[in-house]
């Protein structure tokens, strides 16, 4: 009998279950552990509460994790409940699927200043993540500050921008609804350091913005190339984005709202008396390397509350060497060392969508089959031990079916087209399920 260890229940982690249950079938025996009671990560606590479409994609983690091979164990930090070197003496792989849940600075002054946070926190905050239930962003100002180029940008602008009514039948949590229907936010300002034809921004994520009931996007039309350098352009989905925003710029709807797309530009620091109050920003052009390069114009833009979207980095962990420029561990094609992989964004970095982990978490399962062909022994302690483990430190692990309970709880608590009520902290949730 093989014993595998995969660390984080977000998309990676299921998919690399996945794999390993049919490669293996009843010769292993796989742990899914993760730091919260409750699985799923990016796709709970990630994904915008209004893109319910993009959750259902659980589902299919519900069928892996519901095979008898295959055990969910929440409420287990490793680097602290247990270490990974334990893991690896216990389990004859060890999968570090934690994603990269940990926002990258931005490295200017004023970063810092209370209203300035990243988009892990402040969309950990609207999710309902435990680790950001007491973020209290202000929206007490006119001015919002977006930093990014990528479809977590939208996200933050489209979520600071609704009404009530486009909120029904989405799951963002109760307080953060009702501190944004409270917000004073009327301009959201989104700065990317380069032009139209860089952005990461796709196109349904970017076409949503025409259609806020309350909200109008704006661009400047002379942040663009020449119509006809768009058709130089080999990414369709690029190209198609890219017509979205001439259309936006030739729009001029005007709403109560407006987003404001500031290209080619750059925040250099953030001011503010004890608070952000403004970013101070240059503009950039692009050089023939495609660099966003400053040109010494500076201009400011207010802003009561920033929120940076330019990425993320993989936690760090005792045991597990690390690639500090890249946001994740150091791997070759997913092996960092005998026994011991990383996939999803632990191994490539924050790049890719939930689909993207699909065929990495299989490479990455097939690496493991190479070297642990199935038919071949284990004299592993595997999941028993870890179980031992637990109780001799007094963690109480929860298991899939804990998590239906508190999925149960959840849905019960919502009503007549009110958000789903997520349970917001880890005590309340053991506390569900009968722990202290």
């Amino acid at each position: 009998m093989r014993h595998f260890a995969i660390v984080g229940s977000g998309p990676a982690g299921f998919y690399t279950a996945e794999a390993l249950a049919k490669a293996y079938g009843d010769q292993a025996r796989i742990d899914i552990i993760d730091k919260l009671p409750v699985p799923y990560g990016l796709i709970r606590f990630g994904v915008a509460p209004d893109h319910q479409s993009i959750k259902k994609v659980s589902m299919r983690y519900d069928k892996v994790a519901e095979q008898e091979t295959v055990r969910f164990v929440g409420n287990v930090a490793i680097g602290d409940a247990v270490s990974v070197d334990e893991l690896r003496e216990l389990y004859d792989a060890v999968v570090m699927a934690t994603g990269a849940p940990n926002d990258r600075k931005l490295g200017i002054p004023g970063e810092d200043l209370p209203g300035v946070m990243g988009s892990a926190a402040f969309v950990g905050w609207y999710n309902g993540h435990p680790d950001f239930a007491d973020l209290d962003p202000s929206f007490d100002t006119s001015d919002a500050v977006v930093i990014g180029a990528g479809n977590v940008a939208l996200d933050v602008a489209r979520i600071l921008s609704k009404t009530r009514s486009e909120f029904e039948g989405a799951d963002i949590v109760a307080h953060a609804l009702e501190a944004l229907m409270g917000s004073d936010i009327t301009d959201i300002h989104i700065l990317a350091r380069r032009g139209p034809h860089q952005i990461a921004m796709t196109p349904k994520e970017l076409g949503e913005l025409g259609h806020l009931d309350a909200c109008a996007p704006e661009v400047d039309p002379q942040d663009f190339p020449p119509a006809d350098a768009d058709e130089a352009l080999e990414d369709r989905g690029l190209a198609k984005s890219v017509g979205i925003l001439r259309d936006y710029a030739q729009d001029g709807a005007a709403k109560a709202k407006t987003i404001h797309f500031d290209f080619f530009a750059r925040p250099v620091r953030i001011e503010g008396d004890g608070k952000a109050e403004r970013v101070i920003v240059e503009r950039t052009h692009i050089d023939e390397t495609g660099r966003a390069r400053g040109t010494g114009d500076m201009y400011e833009v207010p802003a009561g509350l920033v929120v940076s979207c330019i990425g993320y980095s993989s936690p760090q962990i005792e045991g597990i060497p690390y690639d500090h420029r890249g946001g994740k561990y150091l791997n070759e094609n997913g092996r960092i060392d005998e026994g011991l992989y990383a996939v999803g964004w632990a191994r490539r970095g924050p790049s890719g969508t939930i689909g993207t982990n699909r065929p990495d978490g299989y490479e990455v399962a097939g690496e493991i089959e190479a070297a642990m062909p199935p038919g071949t022994g284990g004299d592993k302690a595997g999941g028993a031990g870890l179980d031992d483990l637990l109780e001799e430190r007094d963690v109480h692990a929860t298991d899939f079916a804990d998590w239906r309970k508190i999925e149960a709880a959840e849905e019960a608590a919502a009503r007549d087209g009110a958000p789903r009520e997520k349970f917001i902290s880890t005590e309340e949730m053991l506390a569900l399920l009968g722990h202290k």
